[in-house]
């Protein structure tokens, strides 16, 4: 069954008024004892074939082998994922799916396996008038109903279509629907101040958008968490670091010890907490302490999203993303070459694991930061020449910005900008230059320049997350 527990249980008795932060109260936060939470447990997905098979050999419908394959694709795919809990029945009526709705729960999401012609338009309206997100799954020859979906999308309800003869489509489709009750459970911790759009910056927005907590971080939490770090896990992250490199060029060994003493104060920090997203807004200033570059390699190398500068832009779109792909994404500055059609990025913290927590390390150097005189440790990270990347933004928690390009260059060692970087050849970077963040009113210069690359063609991903969210996606260049 589904671990689910009361809001009182999430928060615990006594401390939920003390975490539903108003924006000017943010700096109390988490100064006491970590709240008690609930588990994240499993989040259910219904799944409804709609109609009854057809005749392998006649008529537009699927047929009972391919409806078998369907499922046991499902089963399959609810074992590798963990997290989800599948809720699945046959519907042939409104009431049939009004009732499978009832046991799946409010609002839970739902992804529509058409299995006989025109059997989708006669069940579904229970689903639109509930408000659940749909996901309308159509193999080829299986009915005319898949044409219906994007006009209910139209008419304001968040419905997506994935329309294909692999059945490999029903796992991604879990993972889409799985994004939302996943943000909805989610938990960021920020380091003020928060930086971005206004509404990323408001906690409240977050909460009443995407259902996500943001909860502040005294500076003082964190120096217990640094002045608590085990040696030996100091010398363990240090040692690594040092041994894994392809060399260290700037860094002395207090350097590399400083950094990995955060790194490993950072990673008690988000467990203690049971925390899945952390952004800092004043890592510039924590050159005294060590810098954090190293640790949120380590935390984006483990699926925990975590954003330079306070920016809760691009945290949320690394968290949109990993729960969607499983995949880390490289937060960085824009800068154009547009006599090579280019665009770089670079930053000077970056994932090594870019397909996954159990994918290869890239390689990397290690170097001094590139602003501060070459000071602290940060990873050089050298990601894969020919590589198609997807560089998005999510912005005023109802957009995302989105465009691809191909990795056609990655320094052996770093000049002019932050350590790690990718030059990318995009459709056209002159367009792009000039619509470069048109949408977004503000003249923050971070907020405009920031963008998350995820190696990998996620434009499609973009839309279909667009669409069970109620977003909008711009695509740039």
């Amino acid at each position: 069954m589904c671990e689910q527990c009361t809001r009182r249980e999430f928060l615990g008795t006594g401390v939920a008024a003390g975490l539903m932060l108003s924006s000017a109260t943010w700096t109390q936060a988490l100064a006491v004892d970590p709240p008690v939470l609930r588990p994240k447990g499993k989040h259910r997905i219904c799944v409804v074939f709609t109609g009854n098979p057809a005749p392998a050999d006649r008529n537009w419908g699927a047929d009972a082998g391919q409806m078998e394959q369907a499922k046991a694709r499902l089963a399959r795919a609810e074992k590798a994922l963990r997290n989800v809990e599948l809720v699945m029945g046959q519907s042939t009526s409104a009431e049939q799916t009004a009732d499978l709705l009832k046991q799946a729960g409010t609002g839970t999401p739902v992804l529509a396996i058409n299995v006989e012609n025109f059997a989708l338009t006669r069940v579904v309206q229970p689903i639109l008038d509930g408000g659940h997100p749909l996901a309308v799954f159509s193999l080829p020859a299986s009915g005319h109903d898949w044409m219906y979906a994007h006009r209910w999308q139209r008419r304001g309800h968040r419905v997506t279509l994935l329309p294909s003869g692999d059945y490999d489509e029903l796992e991604r489709a879990l993972r889409l629907l799985r994004v939302i009750p996943m943000m909805q459970q989610s938990r960021i911790l920020l380091f003020p101040p928060a930086r971005g759009t206004a509404p990323a910056q408001s906690p409240e927005e977050i909460k009443k958008r995407l259902g996500a907590e943001v909860l502040a971080v005294e500076e003082k939490l964190f120096d217990e968490q640094i002045a608590a770090a085990d040696p030996d896990a100091v010398r363990r992250e240090t040692q690594r670091w040092t041994r894994e490199a392809k060399a260290v060029i700037e860094p002395n060994a207090e350097d590399i010890s400083k950094a990995a003493r955060i790194s490993v104060a950072l990673q008690n920090l988000m467990k203690t907490q049971e925390a899945q997203g952390l952004a800092i807004g004043t890592c510039m200033g924590w050159l005294s302490k060590g810098f954090p570059c190293l640790g949120f390699t380590r935390l984006r190398d483990a699926g925990i999203p975590a954003a330079c500068e306070g920016d809760m832009d691009s945290l949320l779109t690394m968290l949109l993303f990993q729960y969607a792909t499983d995949r880390a994404g490289f937060q960085g500055n824009a800068t154009f070459d547009t006599a090579r059609n280019a665009l770089w990025t670079a930053h000077c913290t970056a994932p090594l694991k870019m397909e996954g927590p159990n994918s290869k390390d890239a390689p990397y150097l290690l170097r001094g930061h590139s602003e501060v005189s070459g000071s602290g440790c940060v990873p050089e990270v050298q990601y894969r020449v020919g590589e198609t990347i997807t560089r998005t933004k999510f912005v005023n928690l109802d957009t995302i910005l989105a465009s691809t390009g191909k990795i056609i260059e990655v320094p052996e060692k770093s000049v002019h900008g932050c350590r790690t970087q990718i030059v990318t050849q995009v459709r056209d970077a002159a367009k792009m230059a000039v619509n470069w963040s048109s949408v977004l009113e503000t003249e923050d210069a971070m907020t405009l320049l920031h963008r998350v690359v995820f190696y990998g063609d996620h434009l499609d991903t973009a839309g279909h997350l667009a669409r069970l969210m109620g977003l909008k996606v711009v695509e740039e260049g």
